[in-house]
């Protein structure tokens, strides 16, 4: 059998290679941490420890031994190496975030009842004896989860970091704004939570039925709480990027302000309908001060490189028939309404990048979005192309390869979802970000792909959890490797599915 099925390994290593023997670990066991490896070493005996029983002490004689190694930089900071042999255990990495990795590749080849939550009454535990060099081929590799429109708990959120990490998935973008709710505090603005963090009644029943149920839905983080979150993600390895949506997709944060509306006098609720809504924030001086407030706060927050602002789906009818708006156009010399979607696009852009942040936005047709945004594309994968041609940096997210929203299979017990054509598992693992065809220069500025998981039709963590899986392990394996092929992959993905289970994910099996 082929190494990379007697270690189904996901997602699949650069190189692998077997040799002799294995590794046992028992209670003479300890782990030597080289300077700058603590936080690895802690991360690696946090997993470990509580299942196997095994106090795996810090040694400087450790048998498993973390440390930096700078020979390794040429590959990468999310490079690792790691050489088990039958008495000793290393994983070397230039980067704590390559160590990161190592330690989930660990977790993988230990049996599967390593991942439980309980503890098992084993005297030791063994590794195969491998040796592994592994670097991914994309340096984005992520996963959009929206919990604007259902919210979830930040334990759910948390849980949702410790599958990504497991995956080697190494973004996590937070959906905190939409037209159905606002859900990250802002000192300077309370009712975007007291108000905007709260509609009048949740959708249910299948998809394009229209039918309320008439409870009310809410809820949203504390500062604290997101704050752990940020800092949980990054001892995993994972970037949590914030997504603000603006002007558009903007209607709750105007029920809670009228005044950032174009239509200051009206009183609007929640949004309790899914689709493109008319409401967008004004572009009066107001609105562009709110922004620049909400965003050093979400800067203040979130370390991340990037800050999502959406960008996308804004109707220009309120803008058509707003004074201000108008008198928008006239002093800043736009050709019309129309023009306001780049001008505001601009304006936030330039504050971002005035602050050391890299701006991103969902991309409708490549070519919308100012020069300095990163580019989300999901519409056509010419739309990615377009704007790589333009210098921007890409990150490719087809919604027929990456929305995870729509339903895994055309049987008729899969769960209500998106209405459109189905996503299935080979659908995510035969995506490339990159396509062959495109010229070296355009490839050069796709930094990965994500998946999306919208949540109009999904309320619950076990719904959540039953749309992401196994369709993430393909993403997963897509983004890093970038080479096996679809049976290969499968293959592997019938022997992971005991890892899942171990984890108690509530996945759709094969």
């Amino acid at each position: 059998m082929p190494a990379h099925l007697d270690f189904p390994l996901i997602p699949r290593p650069s190189k692998l290679s077997v040799r002799a023997g294995r590794f046992t670990l028992d209670a003479d066991t300890s782990i030597r941490a080289a300077p700058g490896a603590e936080g690895a070493a802690d991360l690696l005996r946090s997993f470990l420890a509580p299942v196997t029983g095994l106090p795996l002490a810090p040694s400087p004689d450790g048998q498993l031994s973390l440390l930096l190694d700078p020979q390794l930089g040429s590959l990468g900071d999310e490079a690792y190496g790691l050489t088990i042999g039958p008495h000793a255990l290393l994983l070397r990495a230039a980067h704590e975030t390559g160590l990161l990795h190592g330690i989930q590749t660990i977790r993988q080849l230990l049996p599967p009842e390593a991942l439980l939550d309980s503890p098992q009454r084993r005297s030791s535990w063994q590794l195969p004896c491998v040796e592994i060099t592994d670097a991914p081929r994309h340096r984005w590799r992520g996963a959009m989860l929206d919990v604007a429109r259902h919210f979830q708990p930040a334990s759910f959120v948390r849980r949702y970091v410790d599958l990504l990490a497991f995956h080697k998935l190494n973004v996590l973008q937070l959906h905190l704004t939409d037209d159905q709710g606002w859900r990250m505090p802002v000192s300077a603005y309370p009712e975007l939570t007291a108000i905007g963090g709260h509609r009048a009644q949740s959708m249910v029943g299948p998809s394009g039925s229209g039918v309320y149920d008439g409870t009310p839905h809410g809820g949203s983080y504390t500062r604290r709480e997101l704050s752990e979150l940020v800092a949980y993600g990054a001892s995993r390895g994972v970037t949590i990027v914030p997504e603000i949506g603006m002007p558009g997709h903007a209607r709750a944060a105007v029920a809670a302000y009228p005044e950032l509306g174009n239509r200051p006098e009206r009183r609007l609720g929640v949004w309790t309908e899914w689709g493109v809504c008319d409401t967008t924030l004004g572009v009066h001086d107001l609105v562009l001060d709110f922004c620049r407030t909400v965003l050093e706060e979400v800067m203040d927050i979130f370390p991340a490189s990037h800050i999502h602002v959406g960008g996308d789906e804004c109707p220009t009818v309120e803008w058509a028939a707003s004074a201000d708006a108008l008198r928008r156009v006239e002093d800043e010399g736009l050709a019309g309404p129309e023009a306001l979607h780049g001008w505001f696009m601009g304006h936030i852009g330039r504050f971002l990048t005035s602050h050391g942040r890299r701006p991103m936005g969902w991309a409708e047709t490549g070519t919308e979005l100012p020069p300095e945004f990163t580019v989300t594309t999901w519409r056509d994968p010419s739309h990615g192309l377009a704007a790589a041609r333009r210098g921007q940096q890409v990150v490719m997210a087809h919604y027929r390869s990456t929305y995870l929203d729509y339903a895994q299979s055309d049987d008729l017990t899969e769960p209500p979802g998106q209405p459109g054509a189905v996503v299935d598992l080979e659908s995510v693992h035969t995506y490339r970000p990159a396509p062959a065809d495109w010229e070296d220069e355009a490839a050069a500025q796709v930094l990965g792909t994500q998946a999306q998981l919208w949540t109009e039709f999904a309320a619950t963590p076990a719904h959540l959890e039953y749309l992401s899986f196994p369709r993430l392990c393909a993403l997963a394996d897509r983004a890093w490797s970038d080479e096996p092929g679809w049976a290969d992959f499968l293959a592997r993905m019938r022997l992971h599915e005991s890892r899942l289970d171990a984890l108690d994910v509530r996945y759709r099996p094969l």
